[in-house]
């Protein structure tokens, strides 16, 4: 196969294997495969050493896409304090990010986007760009063959009324009374995943107070009739859902003429002290930059100026975001992922035979047991008995510790040999009893809540942007059986429940829907380890046809990839550029289903050995993490490091608990 590339968006073909060549590279023979191998995760561990933080943890970028950056600005705008140097920084780095037909995409190699050019557009005219200039002008007409500022999603929209570029009415309603509905009420705050309820509830105080600030330019250039912007919408079918929703909307927005006053103040300071509550002590909330931007605007509309503890901690919360290039541009990452990440490289080292009482490793445990979290958060409200215990992802986020992160800290802590193996053991069977505890009622997990399955959210008209609701995953489950399974507790009713229902959710190709990782290949390399973990034999038919799919789509390079588009189009599925991640995350899969001799696993180890650079790190440019399914997706800049290696420690040195329980290691 030969890898085509679309000039106008560089999209990779589907049928294509790699990015980077038009041959197929020859297969060495598994002994020279071994020393390659042997080779390459010796520079990788050198590498990833000389990465760590001398606190203990590890921490890669994490790029989404420019509208973080614009919304960064936008909010410096409304807030008043918008500065020449981060202002010219920031559109930069926007500026860098364009594609050659003026627009931007929402990650590398992907179409463009209609809401996430609008943004960047909106910033470049801030810092000063002309719309006749030849960049802005491709991208101005693009818009306009798109719709214009009427099809973007609600929250451009949102961005864009703050400054009259959009009318309030013409947007869908949502009422702060909202915060008065008990949790057993459809449509209450906790039916919503945490990060959309951390957007939601500030959101409706933005929506009662409707501010404008003055705009300090129009925006005629981006409708497709400035004197009609908004041209009415065909209605959805009366008997459907989407009807239902738009005429409750329309009710919505009659109440918000007639809201009693007092009511509605009430639900504002309701409102607000759920903000405050939730702030963090690094002065973001839930460790994630939109939250906290609409936190920071929602209670500067209550009358919170900027010199007030809440408020001066939120926006330097804000400012450690920002990624300082080398080139003098400006990044702003969504969110940070140090838990994540130290976990991660902690496995990856282990698995590749770095000494278990390797200081670097004794120094991350002891940086991840200081993290640990020992306090009630959201999750509590539907399980108020359950004691606190697990991980987040971020430094600080103390209210949304993450299933998925608790049962990889676990799994990191196992390998380490720590002098003080009672701390660890303590720790590990906190985690694991809040995990066991947030198991939802179908047998599987989420990543923060548990049964966060709730129908309504999704459907209504303010929700048009990614998920909102939080229901378990094959992903998440996979990493929790396989840390009960190291824990000793493979047959406990709990983990053979979560089994049942990955067995269940295969899908008929052999693969597992991914989540939080791009795609199919990332669920079928998170469940394949836990399910022999578990105790399945390789000869299970579940993991038969899991191998079968792997080895089919295997690019002819030699390695693994998939494209976002896979969310959203079936032809995608397991096909793409080759790229470290992925071809690490099927290597894993198959390691675990005993097929470390095949040609498939010498051919997909060859392809990391020889795309190796000199110091021992992957380049990678595609996104292999997911925020939102096809919606919002990420870059994490470790993966591509960690993820090899910890593919080359398992061909290397094998399963890293085979024939060991924590016990008899004393860990």
């Amino acid at each position: 196969m030969t890898a085509t590339t679309d000039g106008s968006t560089g999209a990779v073909d589907p049928r294509a294997a790699s990015a980077s060549t038009i041959t197929t590279q020859p297969t060495i023979a598994a002994d020279a495969a071994l020393a390659a191998a042997r080779r390459a995760a010796e520079r990788s561990v050198e590498h990833i050493l000389g990465r760590q933080d001398e606190q203990g943890w590890w921490k890669g970028d994490l790029a989404t896409n420019v509208t973080m950056d614009a919304e960064d600005l936008l909010l410096r705008q409304f807030l008043g304090i918008q500065d020449p140097a981060t202002l010219e920084a920031a559109a930069g780095f926007i500026r860098g990010e364009q594609l050659g037909d003026g627009t931007w995409a929402t990650f590398h190699g992907g179409p463009a986007d209609l809401s996430t050019t609008i943004e960047a557009y909106v910033a470049l005219r801030l810092a000063g760009d002309r719309p006749e200039d030849p960049h802005m002008r491709r991208a101005a007409g693009w818009v306009r063959d798109q719709g214009g500022i009427a099809a973007s999603r609600v929250f451009t929209r949102i961005w864009l009324a703050l400054f009259g570029w959009w009318k309030w009415d013409d947007l869908p309603e949502l009422p702060p009374e909202l915060m008065f509905f008990p949790k057993w009420v459809p449509l209450n705050i906790y039916d919503f995943g945490c990060w959309a309820r951390q957007t939601i509830v500030p959101l409706t105080i933005v929506s009662a107070k409707r501010p404008v600030r003055p705009a300090p330019f129009a925006l005629d250039e981006l409708h497709t009739d400035p004197d009609r912007p908004n041209p009415p919408k065909r209605p959805a079918p009366v008997g459907s859902w989407d009807g239902l929703f738009q005429r409750l909307d329309k009710a919505l927005h009659v109440y918000h003429r007639f809201a009693p006053r007092p009511l509605r103040r009430v639900a504002m300071n309701i409102a607000a002290r759920w903000i405050i509550e939730r702030q963090e002590n690094d002065g973001c909330w839930g460790g994630i930059q939109p939250p906290a931007v609409y936190s920071v605007i929602a209670l500067h509309l209550l009358g919170y100026d900027l010199d007030h503890p809440v408020m001066r901690a939120g926006l330097e919360s804000l400012d450690r975001f920002a990624v300082w290039r080398e080139d003098g541009t400006r990044m702003i990452e969504a969110c940070q992922s140090p838990v994540w990440d130290t976990c991660l490289a902690t496995i990856a080292l282990a698995d590749a035979g770095v000494a278990p009482d390797h200081p670097a490793l004794v120094r991350a445990a002891d940086w991840m047991l200081a993290e640990e979290i020992a306090r009630p958060g959201d999750w509590s409200v539907r399980r108020p008995d359950l004691e606190p215990g697990g991980w987040a992802f971020e430094f600080h986020n103390d209210n949304y510790p993450d299933i998925d992160d608790t049962a990889e800290v676990a799994l990191a802590l196992r390998r380490v040999r720590h002098p003080d193996p009672d701390r660890v053991n303590a720790a590990i069977e906190r985690g694991v009893r809040w995990t066991v505890g947030m198991q939802s009622r179908n047998g599987a997990w989420g990543a923060f809540d548990a049964d966060n399955t709730s129908p309504f959210p999704n459907r209504l008209p303010f929700c048009d942007f990614g998920e909102v609701i939080d229901p378990p995953s094959a992903d998440v489950t996979g990493h929790v059986v396989e840390m009960l399974a190291v824990e000793g507790r493979a047959t406990d009713p709990v983990t053979r429940r979560g089994i049942e229902w990955l067995l269940s959710e295969q899908d008929p190709n052999g693969g597992w829907f991914g989540r939080w990782g791009v795609n199919y290949v990332y669920g079928t390399g998170s469940v394949v380890p836990a399910l022999t973990a578990a105790g399945l034999p390789v000869s299970h038919p579940a993991i038969r046809r899991a191998v079968e799919w792997l080895e089919s789509v295997q690019n002819d390079d030699g390695g693994w990839g998939e494209d976002l588009r896979s969310y959203t189009e079936e032809k995608w599925i397991g096909q793409g550029a080759s790229t470290a991640s992925q071809t690490a995350w099927a290597l894993i899969a198959l390691l675990a289903a005993g097929r470390r001799d095949t040609v498939a696993v010498t051919r997909g180890i060859t392809w990391l050995t020889t795309t190796q650079q000199e110091d021992g790190s992957w380049d990678e440019p595609y996104f292999t993490g997911t925020g939102f399914p096809w919606d919002f997706s990420i870059n994490y800049h470790l993966y591509r490091q960690v993820f090899p290696l910890t593919a080359l420690g398992r061909y290397v040195h094998g399963d890293p608990f085979a024939g060991r329980t924590p016990e008899r290691e004393g860990a």
